[in-house]
């Protein structure tokens, strides 16, 4: 897994997402499924952007990540806004907490992160320890198509907010090798160079729900990206709900 570095403090100026969308999305599977938890786990939380927010919607959260310098940032964000946030910095295949949860979140495409798929299983058999019975799991992946399709063997070039990327793709035996060179604008006016290797693997939909069977869960829904549709042959993210039965 890339545990990210310079590219943490330019993160939320890049990554195109309406957490607020998200955020209202989560809260209306926890609707739909009739459940109103209390203490969120969200795995592999970055900057904390979604976290924070549901925080400040009421929920107790814990948030996990393996980057000390994104979650710097988190405790930074939520500091300002007067939140109480537990951020873990753990490896979200071996996390331990000091209790159980009442729901569990991961969003953004972080288990494509998890090029093996034992460790996307060992990262499941966790929640045992940790989600409470009748539990909901929300995760979502980047799927095949868009891995091998979209980004493919492309590269891309973008300038926004004082920050240049190239960003060139390599697609080969379902992994995605992505290399990305940032320019970073300093306040001198000059620009900074740092480069980055990010790695994601695409997975089916049924080695998914087969790991999560496994595992204890029942699947409750499998959606295209942020809607209740089915997903289609050329979804570009699918979202999974899962119960954990205990």
């Amino acid at each position: 897994m890339n545990s990210y570095g310079n590219f943490a403090y330019i993160y939320d100026n890049l990554i195109d997402q309406d957490y607020e969308k998200w955020a209202d999305y989560i809260e209306e599977i926890f609707k739909i499924n009739n459940v109103k938890p209390n203490l969120v786990l969200d795995l592999g939380c970055g900057t904390g952007s979604i976290t924070n927010i549901l925080a400040s919607r009421g929920y107790d959260m814990i948030g996990i990540d393996m980057s000390v310098d994104m979650l710097n940032i988190a405790r930074e964000k939520a500091t300002e806004q007067g939140l109480d946030v537990l951020y873990l910095c753990q490896d979200i295949r071996n996390f331990e907490l000091y209790g159980t949860v009442d729901a569990v979140i991961c969003t953004l495409d972080v288990l494509n992160y998890l090029t093996d798929i034992n460790h996307i299983d060992k990262t499941f058999k966790l929640f045992k320890n940790y989600l409470n019975p009748n539990g909901i799991f929300i995760f979502d992946i980047n799927t095949e198509y868009k891995l091998k399709e979209i980004l493919g063997n492309n590269t891309f070039y973008n300038e926004e907010n004082g920050v240049c990327y190239v960003w060139e793709n390599e697609y080969n035996d379902k992994l995605s090798n992505q290399y990305l060179t940032f320019f970073n604008e300093t306040e001198e006016g000059l620009y900074e160079r740092f480069d980055e290797q990010h790695i994601q693997r695409a997975y089916s939909v049924e080695e998914l729900k087969d790991l999560l069977s496994k595992n204890g869960f029942e699947n409750l829904g499998i959606y295209k990206n942020l809607t209740f549709e089915k997903p289609q042959e050329k979804c570009e993210k699918i979202v999974f709900v899962s119960k954990f039965l205990g």
